[in-house]
């Protein structure tokens, strides 16, 4: 499929993305605006929109059963999450609220969800809360990054790097004053 002369391929070719195992997301906001509040002493200190998007992560986690949340972080203008898939998780996942936000894909389909389902349910059910609230220019920006994490040393790393991510928001490539136009 032909992308034009700059666009990449987002995902791996031949990869089937509902295959248990680790996942390293990052989802940004459209052309990198920062919405979902600021660093402040190193933490990030979220606003409603923040709390809406990190309130929709949790979301994921309980309502697909066969995904677990490892790590995430909510920053200004992105999402850093780990997803492992895995189909021999318990089904029963204890204190989930269903908050029905009546999307155009059915969220509850039985199987293998692949991970492109995921993150647009992430997207789509938190962009819609968004809009509810009156801020109707919130949008992500189209797809996402994915990272494949191979073995236990690479799952480490990517848990530091997210666990890390406030503190290095000064020199962050997604960090507005440091994306190149």
């Amino acid at each position: 499929m032909y992308k034009g002369p700059n666009r990449k391929l987002n995902r791996l070719r031949g990869y089937d993305y509902s295959i248990p195992g680790h996942y390293f997301i990052t989802i940004c906001t459209y052309k990198w605006i920062s919405m979902f509040g600021e660093i402040v002493d190193y933490e990030m200190e979220l606003n409603q929109l923040g709390e809406i998007v990190k309130q929709q992560i949790v979301w994921l986690h309980n309502h697909f059963s066969h995904i677990k949340l490892d790590e995430y972080v909510v920053m200004p203008n992105h999402v850093h999450l780990i997803l492992e898939i895995n189909y021999n998780f318990d089904d029963r996942k204890e204190g989930y609220i269903d908050r029905h936000v009546g999307t155009g894909l059915d969220l509850s389909l039985p199987g293998r969800q692949p991970l492109s389902h995921i993150i647009g349910a992430l997207k789509t059910t938190s962009s819609k809360l968004i809009h509810q609230i009156g801020h109707y220019d919130f949008a992500w920006q189209r797809s996402y990054h994915d990272r494949i994490i191979r073995n236990d040393k690479e799952l480490i790393d990517k848990r530091y790097y997210i666990q890390q991510n406030p503190i290095q928001w000064s020199s962050d490539r997604n960090n507005p004053l440091n994306i190149k136009k």
